[in-house]
Parts: structure tokens; sequence; C-alpha cells
């Protein structure tokens, strides 16, 4: 019996050690292929709980009768151990969404114009979202242009993506319940299944394979945003998180508070910035360092000519398609130029003909850009 008791005391402290192992920043735990093994373990974790629980009970009066210490000893160890890795190293426990979202134009903002937003622009409405709140909250639920939008941010992999959030075409809610290969993952409340917050994908569950609609944003300052979009709103912080937006003070200029989050000024480094963009069928990472000299890029990707743009406040980007391959651009202030035409960072034409039209691009550390899309190339 008291054999039980230490297996169960042993299995039950492992099984929540490896339960939280696999899907937060242990060492090493990110650089596994540990996904499926994670889920099973929180899809049968109270069968684990029980089993080893019932070895313990059985085993405990006998423990008792000849070791009373270590008996409870193991009790109290059961106790901490459980305590810290479903509350304290718990990632829905370590980060919180809003209480009250509040969101107010620019004449009654609190929000630095200095500050990076990620900004989104649907059936004529636009919002902002800055990176110092959402860095820390990875989640923010609202309603844009009458749509339901999910605003996510991963700090550990820089990467900002707005969704719907609709399962099944129904709207569903998430919570944040660790990372797969450094990247956030959510699960929703109905399937329970998880999905990555760099592409939306279900990655285990019920829905694995799925994906979630994803919406345009861009990431910028506030104070170029509000040039292309001056009817914004912009999200204020919850007092509440006063604290912890504090913390997140310097990560936009690449000045996070951990390695996991600080950037590394070096090239093709793990933590080295890039800009990704997919057209068509394939995907590059642009280097932030040559982007910052050379402040327009001119390349063909997916059979398309694109353009990259390095805004000269330095920090803010945009990619277009291009005419026609022969098309070379200039950057005069806040105007595109080619012969002949004229137009605004948002792709409008100034001058007769079409808009530009507007291409995904994300800034990213360099390491998941290449994990989640692993065909890349680098120009």
């Amino acid at each position: 019996m008291k054999i039980l008791f230490f297996i169960g005391v042993a299995g039950l402290i492992l099984f929540e050690i490896a339960h939280v192992f696999f899907i937060m920043p242990m060492p090493g735990s990110q650089r596994m292929n540990s996904i499926d093994v994670a889920y099973i373990l929180h899809t049968w974790r109270w069968a684990f709980r029980a089993i080893f629980g019932l070895l313990i009970i059985v085993g405990l009066p006998a423990t008792i009768k000849r070791s009373r210490w270590p008996a409870l000893a193991a009790l109290l160890v059961i106790g901490g151990v459980s305590y810290a890795f479903n509350f304290r190293m718990a990632a829905d426990h370590m980060f919180y969404q809003p209480t009250t979202l509040h969101l107010k134009p620019a004449g009654s903002s609190t929000v630095k114009p200095d500050r990076e937003v990620l900004g989104v622009d649907l059936n004529g409405q636009a919002k902002a979202y800055p990176i110092q709140y959402i860095g820390y909250h990875h989640q923010v639920l609202d309603t844009i242009g009458g749509q339901p939008v999910m605003v996510t941010y991963c700090t550990v992999c820089r990467t900002g993506r707005v969704f719907r959030p609709l399962v099944n075409g129904k709207p569903e809610t998430f919570r944040l319940v660790g990372m797969d290969h450094f990247n956030a993952m959510f699960e929703d409340a109905t399937t329970g299944s998880w999905w990555r917050q760099a592409n939306g994908e279900a990655i285990a569950g019920p829905l694995k394979g799925d994906t979630l609609p994803e919406v345009f944003s861009e990431q910028m300052t506030l104070k170029q945003w509000l040039a292309l979009h001056p009817a914004t709103l912009i999200m204020q912080p919850d007092r509440t998180f006063d604290e912890s937006y504090a913390k997140m003070s310097n990560y936009e200029r690449g000045k996070g508070n951990s390695e996991l989050t600080r950037r590394d000024s070096l090239s093709w480094h793990d933590k080295s910035w890039v800009v990704g963009i997919r057209a068509g069928d394939q995907a590059r990472a642009y280097d932030w360092n040559r982007l910052k000299r050379e402040r327009l890029i001119h390349d063909t990707l997916g059979g398309k000519p694109i353009l990259l743009v390095l805004a000269p406040d330095n920090r803010s980007f945009f990619a277009f398609q291009r005419p026609s391959p022969s098309d070379r651009f200039a950057l005069q202030h806040d105007t595109l130029t080619t012969t002949g035409k004229r137009y605004t960072l948002r792709g409008h034409s100034l001058s007769p003909g079409t808009d530009l039209p507007r291409l995904s691009a994300s800034q990213e550390f360099w390491h998941s850009w290449q994990t989640f899309h692993p065909a890349t190339g680098r120009y």
C-alpha cells in the first residue's frame, strides 16, 4: 500500500509538470513537435488525476501509519506543484483580457502618437490597438464595421494578427491556453480545439486543420495611422493592468524585458526583425536592417511585382502590388511616385488610374516567420 501511495504521488507530480511543460516556454519544450502529446495530456487530465489520486487515497492510511511525516511532506509537495502549474503558470492566469474595452477618438485619447498600433479598417470604420496593450492581453474581442473581430498579438513571435472569431460559422470565444513553437495558442469554448495565433490554424482537437478567417491589418505608429485614418477610434488602457502595461513600455522598440521578447539587432538571427510577405503560393522574408537602408524594395513574389515601403518615421511599413514589373517607385514625404502617377501610403491613387492593391505584411522575429513558413525565401 505504501508503494501505491508513492507511485501515485510521483505520477501526479510528473503529470502536472508535463501538462504545462509542453505548452509553456520551458527549457527545450518549444523546439519539440509535441503538440499532440500536449493535447492528449490536456484532454485526459482529469482521468490521469483520478488514477493517481486513487492510488494516493488507497495507500494513504498505511503510509500515514508507518511514515507519517514523509507522507505529509509528499501531500504538501503535491499541493504546491498543483497550485504552481495550474494557477501561477497557467497562461490564462498570467495574461487577462481587458475588464472593459474603451476606445476613443484621437482628440480624447491618452495614447502617445509615437506608440505602435495594430490598425484595422473594415467596412468604413477604422480602429487602432496599441501593441503595448494587446501585447499583454494577447487577444481583444471587438466589433469593427459591424463585424466581430479578434485582435491578437504574440510578443514572443512579434506577430500581430486579426481574425473573425467564427468557428463552424458561429461566433466563438477563446481563452489563451499556452504556446507551441513559441507562438500563442487559443482554445475555443465549444469544441476545445487549439488554434495557433500566427496563422489562425487549428493544430489540435476536433477541428484540426481548419483556419479562422483573417482580417487585413497593418502595423505602424499611431501618428502614421492617424494621418491615414483621422476618424479612427483608439484603444485606451484598462487601468487594472497599468503595472503590466509598464513592463511592455519598451517592447515595440525591441527592448523586451526577457530574452524571449528582446530584439537581436543583427540580421537573420532568431530574434532579428523581418517583414514577411505572402503572395500567391510563395512567402519571403525581408531583413529589417536592409529595409531601413533601402527604404523601398522592388521585388517579384508569387508572380506579382511587389513594393515594400518604409515610411519616413522608420517604423511604419507598407506592402503593395505594383501595376507592372517596370514600375519603379520613389518616396517623397508620405507620397509614392512613379512615372506620371502618385499614391498615398494607403495605396490610393492621387492621379487618374487605379489604386495600388495592398498586400498583407507583418513584422516579426525571424524564428517565427521561418517556423510557420518553412518554405520561405530570404530577400
